[in-house]
């Protein structure tokens, strides 16, 4: 739970350093189940459910939301099957360790690159700074 926060507390600050507008950052599980969900003050309420959308479609196609090329009519189905948690936009990246899936990270309330960058940027710092203060 602690690296979790810790993820989502990151790229919300990743967020103030680059003045994107105010994010909603989702962290969860391997299995999808969401650890930890904070939005910026300022934040629009859709943009909670939307990020996790985004880290739960990160996990289901194993790469980042954004790197998601399907046609329409697979989207909407693939949107059919997991009840709208399925967003193939950029804000979706994996959390690993080594060669470990252990989660996903995903924002939402910015450009969709903006989100990415926040989400990509907390889980590089993360991964670079285990052992040296990231819990």
């Amino acid at each position: 739970m602690a690296e979790a926060d810790w993820l989502a507390q990151t790229a919300l600050a990743v967020r103030a350093e680059r003045g994107f507008p105010p994010l909603a950052v989702a962290v969860v599980d391997v299995a999808g189940e969401v650890i930890v969900l904070r939005r910026d003050d300022g934040g629009m309420p859709m943009t909670s459910r939307i990020a996790v959308a985004k880290a739960r479609t990160a996990l289901l196609t194993l790469k980042p939301s954004g790197l998601i090329d399907l046609p329409g009519g697979i989207v909407d189905s693939i949107q059919h099957l997991y009840g709208g948690d399925f967003v193939p936009w950029a804000g979706g990246v994996l959390v690993t360790d080594g060669g470990s899936i252990l989660g996903a990270a995903g924002a939402s309330g910015a450009h969709a690159l903006e989100d990415e960058e926040a989400v990509r940027t907390a889980v590089q710092r993360w991964q670079q700074n285990r052992g040296e203060g990231a819990p």
